[in-house]
């Protein structure tokens, strides 16, 4: 059964679809020096507002632009949901390890067994998933995904198998990221992978990585649905590879045989080669190791080249949503027929056919990539329709 996407919530430091889009066109980044917690020295991040946002509250705003997209409202009691996060509520549970809740917050009072301003269960790593249930009002699956910062594409993954085998015949699939807390700041910043000035993907120069906030959700449905109801189709979903290679709890493979392995399944499992390939929508992280072992990839796979672009250097790097975004990115490059940049690529560091600036070019066929912690490795090929 054909999968295809009828409607794109998405969120970030540039804003919504539409205004992120127009952005990433204009080379622009939402990365910006910010000190969004007094006890840590200011830093780039990728901020949707001031302060950090709420998970619930950026699930709630990317679900309704999705549905809104697709000319849908609740209840959709058959639709099924995938919405994975990597982080998920870490924020609230530091705020929560602090004492650091609505009633509290100024009174230095401890955190004790009351806690009336805030249920803890809402906090637990399926809250993204249930939060869209709830707003859809759904009695279909319910899944939440997570594989680090491949868990946008598991999710997307997950959503188009449940169509193909008819299980369903809408999902909405995607992930949500609201990462900018103090420990995972700290965490990254300990392993030497965050980025002391901006986030330069691919480039000579780059430091690592910087995080971003933001969330991507997918309509996905049958072409027999979308057909019945008129749909607009921004692009079908023609299939996804995903392994694990095992290697280490943070460090890629050598080699990249486990990510090299998976986008090989997805070509298989989509029906194309290589030269079929108009764009490639890499991780791109901006760390030295990724973008090292990302390049060996690419240049294995595509020894006569492709297209290639990160757009973490104008959004961040939204962790578990990241391949989420990188899905709609490829939706709306097929729509518009234009290849985002690889904002903050100044000096290549790799011999790839990286695209500097906005440039419309005939795309029929697009891949996007995801890495994540402990060797988790997807691919998802998307086409136009």
């Amino acid at each position: 059964m054909e999968v295809v996407v009828t409607g794109i919530g998405l969120l970030s430091a540039l804003g919504e679809l539409e205004s992120t889009w127009e952005s990433l066109l204009a080379g622009k980044s939402g990365i910006a020096f910010q000190r969004p917690f007094l006890e840590l020295k200011p830093l780039p991040v990728a901020l949707i507002h001031e302060t950090p946002v709420d998970l619930a509250w950026l699930t709630q705003q990317v679900v309704g632009s999705a549905l809104k997209d697709a000319g849908l409202s609740p209840p959709l009691l058959d639709c099924g949901v995938v919405v994975g996060s990597s982080r998920g509520n870490q924020g609230q549970w530091e705020n929560l390890a602090r004492g650091d809740t609505p009633a509290r917050r100024g009174t230095g009072r401890p955190l004790g067994p009351d806690l009336d301003t805030l249920d803890w269960l809402e906090t637990l790593p399926h809250a993204a998933a249930i939060a869209t249930a709830r707003y859809i009002q759904t009695t279909a699956m319910v899944l939440s995904p997570m594989a680090a910062c491949a868990t946008g594409l598991w999710a997307i993954a997950q959503g188009y198998e449940l169509i193909r085998t008819g299980q369903c015949q809408q999902v909405l699939a995607g992930g949500m990221e609201a990462p900018i807390t103090p420990l995972t700041l700290t965490g990254f910043d300990r392993m030497g992978a965050l980025a002391k000035m901006g986030a330069y993907p691919f480039d000579r120069q780059r430091q690592g990585l910087v995080l971003g906030e933001g969330g991507a959700v997918l309509v996905l449905e049958s072409v027999d649905s979308a057909r019945r109801r008129g749909a607009r189709i921004y692009g079908q979903i023609l299939g996804f590879g995903l392994t694990a290679d095992g290697y280490h709890v943070s460090a890629p493979e050598p080699g990249s045989r486990g990510a090299i392995a998976a986008v090989k399944q997805c070509l298989e499992r989509s029906g194309l080669s290589p030269n079929q390939i108009d764009y490639v929508h890499a991780h791109g992280t901006a760390t030295q190791l990724n973008d090292h072992n990302e390049a060996i990839l690419l240049q294995h796979l595509f020894p006569n080249g492709v297209w290639v672009s990160s757009t973490k250097g104008a959004t961040g790097h939204t962790i578990g949503a990241s391949g989420a975004l990188g899905v709609a990115f490829c939706l709306m490059a097929l729509k518009h027929q234009t290849l985002p940049p690889c904002v903050g690529l100044r000096q290549p560091a790799f011999n790839l056919n990286f695209v500097k600036t906005a440039d419309r070019q005939p795309v029929h066929h697009t891949l996007c990539l995801s890495f994540g912690f402990g060797g988790q490795n997807g691919a998802i090929a998307i086409a136009s329709y």
